[in-house]
């Protein structure tokens, strides 16, 4: 078979938006474990059962989106409600998978101050203790398929130190840059193209558009942050959402330091917001949902979790939109593939230097909060729980812990 018939035999069939929405909402309500879990989801309900594409340009689409910098299943969700019904698919798509879990965040955000006495702080501390679980496994299976040979390890460690002499935002774009720049160096790329032909109604000049504002963006927007608190904002959210290689985890420290260390969220409410994310169905990055809500100046509430919410989405689908014609050229150069396994070994690294600050020296405080740790982790790691069980588990010993004295 040629080439040709094969992208016609995988050109999937047109719907409605609507038919979009209903899939993606049940899905939304229902996939639980984190970005890989969900490409699972997907695949089970939209390739084997409702056949709406086959494995083939599926296959195709997940490795494009986890090429890409942004939360790659939110963005396998955007690229299938486009593939299924145009551009109206596509917003069908992100609003019912996201609106899920973004609401039941911000009920949270919103009722998370009158949450008080043993049992309240209990629970929030033990939402801050699971976070420390969750992130060292994360940091696990990254570095297991992310940093598998010594020269890919090296960069994950100079990741962290230089995130030692360098916290916070800027840091972290350095340690990406210089990690991607040492894959250069190294030529870790095989020249083997990853996935292959993806069918999408988008133009070239579309897509140049897309680029040319995922860039103007950010270099406009901390330019406007100086004229009003909602442009700082969306500023912050939109940077972080743009610099986060390697799954919805590594978000983490990205936000943490756009929103903690300008003092714009707690410390403490940022990690049990964290926590409680992982308990909720749908993508990760809905947590900005949250950090809008609680911000500690307006806009906050509704107002500032729309806003966080629109801004940390918003590269990842420019992106997507503006590489799509240019994928099939660009996947089979072997620098950019060491450009990216560079990159993405220094995302370990990050997401590694974020488990120690803030997450472990800001959850936890004695013996007692470290076993409870322990226990989600080998809950999580051996005994394979399910992150939304271990979630609860840990807001349990927490309350406990607080009963204890």
């Amino acid at each position: 078979m040629t080439e040709k018939a094969r992208t016609a035999e995988a050109q999937p069939q047109q719907g409605t938006a609507g038919e979009v929405f209903a899939a993606f909402l049940k899905l939304g309500l229902t996939s639980f474990g984190g970005p890989i879990a969900h490409l699972g989801y997907f695949r089970d309900e939209l390739v084997t059962r409702r056949r709406w594409l086959d494995d083939r340009a599926y296959a195709d689409l997940v490795a494009l989106c986890q090429f890409l910098p942004g939360p790659a299943s939110s963005q396998v969700g955007f690229g299938l409600g486009m593939m299924r019904a145009g551009w109206l698919g596509a917003l069908a798509a992100f609003v019912a998978f996201t609106l899920p879990s973004a609401l039941i965040l911000l009920v949270f955000a919103l009722s998370a101050a009158s949450i008080v006495g043993p049992v309240g702080t209990g629970a929030l501390n033990g939402l801050k203790i699971v976070a420390v679980a969750i992130i060292a496994q994360a940091v696990w299976g990254m570095a297991k398929n992310l940093c598998p040979d010594r020269e890919r390890a090296t960069i994950a460690v100079g990741a962290v130190a230089l995130l030692a002499v360098l916290p916070g935002a800027f840091g972290m774009v350095g340690a990406i840059v210089l990690g991607g720049v040492a894959g250069l160096a190294l030529g870790r790329g095989t020249g083997t193209p990853v996935g292959g032909h993806v069918m999408m109604p988008i133009s070239r000049g579309m897509a140049l558009g897309a680029l040319v504002a995922f860039v103007a963006l950010l270099l406009v927007l901390p330019l406007l942050a100086g004229q009003g608190q909602s442009l700082a904002v969306i500023d912050s959210f939109y940077r972080a959402g743009a610099l986060v290689f390697g799954g919805g985890h590594v978000v983490l420290p990205l936000l943490q330091a756009e929103v903690v260390a300008t003092g714009w969220v707690a410390p403490d409410d940022f990690l049990a917001g964290y926590g409680a994310a992982q308990a909720v169905p749908g993508p990760l990055f809905t947590f900005a949902a949250y950090l809008g809500g609680v911000l500690g100046s307006e806009p906050n509430g509704v107002a500032g979790a729309a806003l966080a919410l629109g801004a940390i989405f918003a590269p990842g689908f420019l992106l997507l939109v503006g590489v799509m014609p240019y994928w099939d050229r660009f996947r089979a150069m072997a620098r950019a593939q060491s450009f990216m396994q560079g990159a993405n070994a220094a995302v370990v690294g990050i997401l590694g230097a974020a488990l120690y600050a803030p997450v472990f020296t800001g959850a936890v405080g004695d013996m007692r909060d470290f076993a409870l740790a322990l226990l989600c982790f080998v809950a999580l790691m051996a005994w394979k729980t399910p992150p939304w069980a271990v979630v609860i588990l840990a807001a349990v010993g927490g309350v406990g812990l607080a009963v204890l004295g």
